[in-house]
């Protein structure tokens, strides 16, 4: 039993024989390993590694030089304007109606044309008026003829007088009839101007001179006087004012140049700043400063004679109150903004930039004037300063002699 019950025990309990072999399967796995580690060891060596090359390449990037566009700095005359919104405005509007009644037989005007004052427009039905203006006229040369007539009974009598012919009250009579048909007369030779200017009026002229408008009546219509839609407007658009407002602290600068008679300039541009529509001149201010906006309102004047300018056209204003004579300027694009301020970057003979600090003081178009360690001449970078550092190397690809002025 004792030895069927230690055959029966478990492997583990069995130990191997001191002198036992490993298996061959091991050796070779124990071998591989040793080689991979080898090979890796000889590839480090001749390869440096991929962090390495790149912090390579990323340095080579940072010494080729960037591609820039640059300007140079110059001093020219730099106009100190206030920007503003403002509205056209006719200097004149009118609407022409008839001032007396009648049916509108012709029409003289062509809708949007430009007329002048006194143009004949239009035309009413004037038989009626003519007939009332004839028949004044008569009435006014029959009573002419009884005065004349006794005009020469009162000279007669009076010789009677004299000679003690007639009593002295027959004269008196013949006088008092004389008088009374000079009245006559007179109220004839108003009526006969009434009906004159009746008949005037059945001719329509305009009253001002400007641009016509569409036309409210049509021909065959009977108008009247007291129709309220008139037959035509008329603006006035030569000359035509400009209405906008600035802050009121401009308003003792402004003030001063009207009353010394120095001209303000006033510019019209359309909506986006881009083009200069007309040019006109700063009349007159208005007599007090709205309280809610801090405002003054201010008129212009153009002459508009291309009639750029249109009623009731919103424009953007620029008001020229000052010049900077002689400034020192350099393009708008030139600056550049950080932690620091306001700087450019200026292009050295060796195309390496440098950092200069500046100040902006005013913007004119594409140019603003400024103070700071730079020169007139100095090449300033306008595109591709957001890649720069201080003396990073550049090359200029476009540098144009000058910028835009206005």
């Amino acid at each position: 039993m004792s030895e069927l019950n230690s055959s029966e025990s478990t492997p583990s309990a069995v130990k191997p024989h001191p002198g036992a072999k490993r298996p061959a399967g091991l050796k070779w796995l124990g071998s591989g390993l040793v080689v991979v580690l080898l090979v890796g060891a000889w590839y480090g060596l001749h390869h440096p590694s991929g962090g390495a090359g790149a912090g390579t390449a990323s340095k080579a990037g940072a010494n080729r030089a960037q591609p820039i566009s640059a300007m140079a700095a110059k001093r020219q005359d730099v106009h100190v304007t206030v920007p503003a919104i403002g509205t056209i405005t006719a200097l004149q509007t009118a609407t022409v109606h008839s001032r007396v009644d009648g049916e509108l037989v012709k029409l003289n005007f062509q809708e949007g044309s430009m007329v002048q004052q006194g143009q004949l427009l239009a035309e009413l039905d004037h038989r009626p008026y003519a007939a009332a203006l004839a028949q004044a006229q008569g009435a006014y040369e029959r009573d002419v003829a009884q005065l004349k007539n006794a005009q020469l009974d009162l000279k007669r009598y009076a010789e009677l007088v004299a000679s003690d012919s007639i009593p002295r009250q027959q004269l008196d009579t013949q006088e008092a009839l004389v008088r009374q048909l000079q009245g006559t007369v007179k109220n004839d030779q108003a009526a006969v101007d009434s009906a004159q200017v009746q008949l005037n009026y059945s001719y329509i002229n305009a009253p001002i001179g400007g641009r016509m408008g569409l036309r409210l009546v049509d021909l065959g219509n009977v108008v009247h006087a007291a129709d309220t839609t008139g037959l035509v407007t008329i603006t006035q658009t030569q000359p035509i004012a400009v209405v906008f407002s600035v802050p009121d602290i401009y308003l003792a600068q402004i003030n001063k140049k009207l009353n010394s008679k120095q001209a303000l300039p006033v510019q019209a541009l359309d909506r986006e700043q881009k083009q200069a529509l007309a040019s006109g001149q700063l009349t007159i201010t208005d007599n007090a400063i709205d309280t809610t906006t801090g405002t003054l309102k201010l008129k212009a004047l153009f002459g508009n004679k291309d009639n750029t300018l249109f009623p009731n056209q919103f424009v953007n204003v620029r008001l020229q109150i000052d010049t900077e004579t002689n400034a020192l300027v350099v393009p708008v694009n030139a600056i550049q903004r950080g932690s620091m301020g306001t700087f450019v970057y200026q292009v050295k003979a060796d195309n390496t930039v440098t950092l200069k600090k500046v100040k902006t003081l005013t913007v004119d178009g594409d140019w603003v004037s400024i103070e700071g360690d730079v020169q007139p001449g100095d090449r300033l970078v306008t595109d591709g300063a957001d890649r720069l550092r201080e003396g990073a190397k550049v090359e200029v690809i476009e540098s144009p002699a000058r910028g835009k002025t206005r």
